[in-house]
């Protein structure tokens, strides 16, 4: 899969005749904010170093994971480094902003935990949000705000500006279910919450050399400092399926995604998802789909 895009590469992409600097926010991360109205129709598919909210208003296909969504209505989009994602707009009207910045930047000086723990940007979680009228009216202004903020030289304003990006993430988690926020009810819950989240961690894969480190039950059961006896249990409770299919499914989602978006040939999936031999990857997959790895590419393409 392609290596993470850093925030130097972006505005090369978005801005190559522009001397933007990087390192305009030294010391406490970087922010920057934008409108979506000269963004290209396409980006690539890959994953990025930065984190990204986008809003927005147009009709288009966003590509994450081994997933995608129709966006027909206007809809917020939370990005983070863990998830490749891309975006194929419909039609040429394309309208609304974004702003890219740093885990550092929204952390400086606050006591918030770590964005990847938090419900927008969470691996495994949809990252898209339908908005109504009264919230795209809200979250705009919010850009609104910042998009005027950045251009002042307010000795202060990259405060003001995590304040706004503070706000707009409160006002996002506002329009969640409230089941979504719900405690654990139980330990099984919780044992199965982790483990999920320790699975989606090991993707995507970047190279056949960055393989799969955790392969099997007992693998993730030692991570998580629990008795394997204890993990099969709470996940068989929970879902309905083994941590071994959990597991297995996992690695045919990624397959599939690595069929799709890359040129590697059978051994270096393979090899990359932690099969010792190709063909030992071949029989799995033929075994949990009915399919050999090119008739699916043959077919994903």
């Amino acid at each position: 899969m392609e290596s993470k895009e850093t925030i130097k590469e972006f505005y090369l992409r978005y801005a190559p005749n522009e001397n933007i600097d990087v390192a305009a926010v030294s010391g406490i991360g970087h922010f920057n904010v934008f409108s979506r109205e000269s963004c290209s129709l396409v980006s690539p598919y890959s994953r990025r170093d930065y984190y990204k909210i986008s809003l927005i208003i147009g009709k288009g296909k966003l590509h994450y994971a081994d997933k995608w969504i129709h966006v027909d209505r206007p809809a917020l989009l939370f990005s983070n480094p863990m998830v490749p994602y891309s975006w194929e707009a419909d039609d040429e009207d394309q309208k609304g902003w974004f702003c890219l910045f740093t885990d550092q930047f929204l952390q400086n000086g606050t006591r918030l935990g770590n964005l990847m723990d938090s419900q927008l940007f969470k691996i495994g979680g949809t990252p898209v949000f339908f908005v109504d009228e009264d919230q795209q009216a809200i979250i705009s202004g919010l850009f609104t705000k910042m998009m005027t903020e950045i251009q002042t030289e307010y000795m202060h304003k990259y405060d003001m500006l995590r304040a706004c990006l503070h706000l707009m993430i409160h006002e996002t988690m506002k329009m969640q279910p409230a089941e979504s926020f719900e405690p654990y009810q139980n330990a099984s819950h919780r044992v199965v919450s982790l483990f999920m989240e320790l699975l989606e961690r090991q993707f995507p894969i970047d190279s056949p050399e960055a393989f799969l480190k955790l392969k099997t039950p007992n693998d993730y059961a030692q991570n998580l400092s629990i008795h394997v006896n204890s993990l099969n249990r709470a996940v068989k409770e929970m879902t309905g399926k083994t941590t071994s299919q959990q597991i297995a499914s996992r690695i045919i989602q990624e397959a599939n995604a690595l069929l799709k978006h890359t040129d590697w040939n059978i051994s270096e999936i393979a090899y990359g998802l932690g099969f010792e031999e190709p063909a030992y990857f071949t029989n799995f997959f033929k075994k949990q789909t009915g399919l050999t790895p090119n008739e699916a590419r043959t077919i994903v393409v």
